[in-house]
């Protein structure tokens, strides 16, 4: 599975893995941690880590598979981006809005 599209997946969906998942996760793809480097932060085996990521990898796409959250998200900033160019005022004040909540999961 691709780096960067698992880490696309986790701020859709990291509040529903464990706080174990989660801690291990983001110290994998936010941290650039190795996996011995998160063994030794979290006093566990390597061989845990990586079960745990390789779980939580494929809990993040049987989400997406389900849900289509980051496809939905894609989808929908790709009408913004076409509408806003048929707005003015307060609907492209209004649009930027929706964008920018939009973004903060990309």
């Amino acid at each position: 599975m691709d780096f960067d599209h698992i880490n696309s997946l986790i701020p859709f969906y990291e509040n529903l893995l464990t706080e174990r998942q989660k801690e291990i996760i983001k110290y994998y793809y936010y941290e650039d941690l190795s996996l011995t480097e998160i063994a030794e932060n979290l006093d566990i085996s390597r061989n845990a880590v990586y079960d745990t990521i390789r779980k939580t990898r494929g809990i993040l796409e049987e989400y997406e598979s389900k849900l289509h959250l980051k496809k939905d998200s894609q989808e929908r900033l790709a009408k913004y981006s076409e509408l806003n160019g048929h707005c003015d005022g307060e609907g492209k004040d209004i649009l930027q809005e929706l964008i920018i909540k939009e973004e903060k999961y990309e």
